[in-house]
C-alpha cells in the first residue's frame, strides 16, 4: 500500500497534455492556452484620453488656479471614433472625450470638473503634468510583445483581451472527454420506487456534477451489473469514447468487486491498487495506450483509468485528491502547490496511525485567526459532512491524536476551481 504523495506523483507523471484545438473567442472560456498569444498591434492603438476633459498644451496653463484661472480658446470636440486631423495651437483647447484619440500639440488633459466653458472659451482652472490623463500608444503591449503565455486558463479577463486585441479565436488544450462506470446491482435512480435492501444511486450525479464545475466534457454515465462479462463489456464501449474513465465500486476485495479483473482483460496496465488514506484506500489507477485496442484514435495517445471506492465520500474525495490534478494537467496546466493554510482545531481528533485521513471540516475566524471544526458525519458513507464542509484536515498517517487548540495545515475545498 503506497503512501497519498507516491500515488499522486504517479497519476501526474502519466497524465499529459492533449492535443490542441482552436475556438472562436466565445467558446474559449475555461480552456487552457495552448500558445502563446502575441500583440498583433500596439495596444493602445492611439494615443487616447482616460477622461473628458480639455486637450491641453502645459505651458498655457502653468500658472491656472481656481482663484485665477486660464481662459483658452475653444476649437472643438472630439469624439471617441473621431480621426483628428487638427494641431493644437498655443492659447487654444480642444474637448476630448474617453477613449477618442488625442490630436497632435495636446500634451495633457484637464479633467472637465476642472474647467468652465464660457462663450467659446475654457476657463481652466487647474494646472496639470506633461501626459496626465493620457493613454500612450503601446503603453500596455507593443506589436509582437507576448501578451499571455501559454499554459493559463482562459478566465473573462483573458477573454476581454484577446477581444481588445482583435483575436476572433485561440488555441486552446483539448478538454478530456470522461466517462464513468458505476457498478452495483442494489442501486436505483433517484425518483423511482426503492425495493428492499437497494439504495438510491448518487456516484454518478456528483462525479458529473464535479466534472461539470470544472468545465469538463463528460461523455456518458454508464451502468454495470455486477458481473465480471457485464463490468468488462461496460468498461470496453466507455472506453470507446474516453480519456479518463472512472468507475466507482467494485475495486475492494469482495466477492462481486470485478473491476480489476475487467481492467486486467482490456490490458489496463495497473500502476496502484490500494492507498494508505482514509476514505479511499482501495483506489486503482492504471492506464492504456489507444493503440492496443477499441476503436479510438492511437493518435490521442494515453487513457487514465480510475477505480475509485463506491462509498459516496470516499468516490468525491478521491476524486478531488487524484482524478482532478490529472485534468488539470491534461489540459495544459502545470500543478501548483496545494494552497495549505494553518487553523486552530475547535476539539480533539482521534484515529489509528497507519492511514493520511482527510477529515472533512469548516473554516471559521476568530480574534485569533482562522479556525477549523470537523464535521460531525465523517463516515465514507455519510455526505452530509462532506456536503458543509468547505476544507479538509489533513491527519498525518502516523499519527493518532490532534489536540484541541493546536494548529493544523487545512486544505481548501474548492469543486470549481482547477
Amino acid at each position: 500500500m503506497i503512501s497519498y504523495e507516491e500515488a499522486l506523483s504517479i497519476v501526474l507523471e502519466q497524465s499529459q497534455p492533449l492535443g490542441e484545438e482552436t475556438h472562436r473567442l466565445n467558446d474559449l472560456l475555461g480552456g487552457v492556452l495552448a500558445r502563446p498569444v502575441l500583440a498583433p498591434h500596439d495596444l493602445p492603438l492611439f494615443n487616447n484620453s482616460a477622461v473628458d476633459g480639455f486637450g491641453v498644451r502645459i505651458s498655457d496653463i502653468a500658472s491656472a488656479t481656481s482663484d485665477e484661472p486660464v481662459r483658452l480658446k475653444n476649437i472643438g470636440t472630439i469624439q471617441a471614433g473621431d480621426a483628428p486631423s487638427l494641431k493644437l495651437a498655443a492659447g487654444s483647447t480642444v474637448k476630448v472625450l474617453t477613449g477618442a484619440q488625442v490630436p497632435d500639440g495636446v500634451e495633457a488633459i484637464v479633467m472637465q470638473e476642472f474647467t468652465a466653458t464660457e462663450n467659446g472659451h475654457v476657463a481652466v482652472q487647474s494646472s496639470a503634468r506633461a501626459g496626465e490623463n493620457i493613454r500612450w500608444r503601446s503603453e500596455e503591449f507593443k506589436r509582437e510583445d507576448t501578451v499571455l503565455p501559454a499554459n493559463i486558463r482562459v478566465t473573462p479577463p483573458v477573454v476581454g483581451l484577446l477581444a481588445s486585441l482583435g483575436c476572433a479565436s485561440a488555441a486552446i488544450f483539448r478538454r478530456p472527454k470522461v466517462a464513468v462506470v458505476v457498478t452495483g446491482n442494489e442501486l436505483v435512480q433517484p425518483g423511482e420506487p426503492l425495493p428492499p435492501g437497494h439504495i438510491y444511486e448518487s456516484n454518478s450525479h456528483s462525479l458529473m456534477a464535479a466534472l461539470r464545475a470544472l468545465g469538463c466534457d463528460p461523455v456518458a454515465v454508464h451502468h454495470a451489473a455486477d458481473s465480471l462479462e457485464a463490468v468488462f463489456e461496460t468498461m470496453r464501449r466507455a472506453l470507446e469514447e474516453a480519456d479518463i474513465l472512472i468507475t466507482t465500486g467494485g475495486v475492494s476485495v469482495g466477492e462481486f468487486d470485478w473491476v480489476k479483473d475487467a481492467a486486467e482483460r482490456l490490458e489496463i496496465q495497473s500502476h496502484f491498487w490500494k492507498v494508505a488514506i482514509k476514505p479511499g484506500k482501495p483506489v486503482f489507477f492504471g492506464t492504456r495506450d489507444f493503440a492496443r485496442g477499441g476503436t479510438c484514435d492511437s493518435e490521442r495517445g494515453r487513457q487514465l483509468v480510475f477505480g475509485l471506492p463506491g462509498n459516496p465520500v470516499a468516490v468525491l474525495l478521491t476524486f478531488y485528491l487524484f482524478v482532478k490534478p490529472a485534468l488539470k494537467k491534461m489540459q495544459g496546466l502545470a500543478p501548483m502547490p496545494a494552497f495549505m493554510p494553518k487553523a486552530r482545531l475547535l476539539s480533539d481528533l482521534r484515529k489509528k496511525p497507519g492511514r493520511l485521513d482527510f477529515v472533512r471540516a469548516r473554516l471559521g475566524q476568530d480574534g485569533e485567526g482562522l479556525t477549523v471544526n470537523p464535521a460531525n458525519r465523517q463516515g465514507s458513507h455519510m455526505l452530509g459532512g462532506l456536503a458543509v464542509a468547505d476544507c479538509l484536515i489533513p491527519f498525518g498517517r502516523e499519527e493518532s491524536l490532534m489536540s484541541e487548540g493546536s494548529w493544523t495545515e487545512i486544505i481548501p475545498l474548492d469543486w470549481s476551481a482547477m
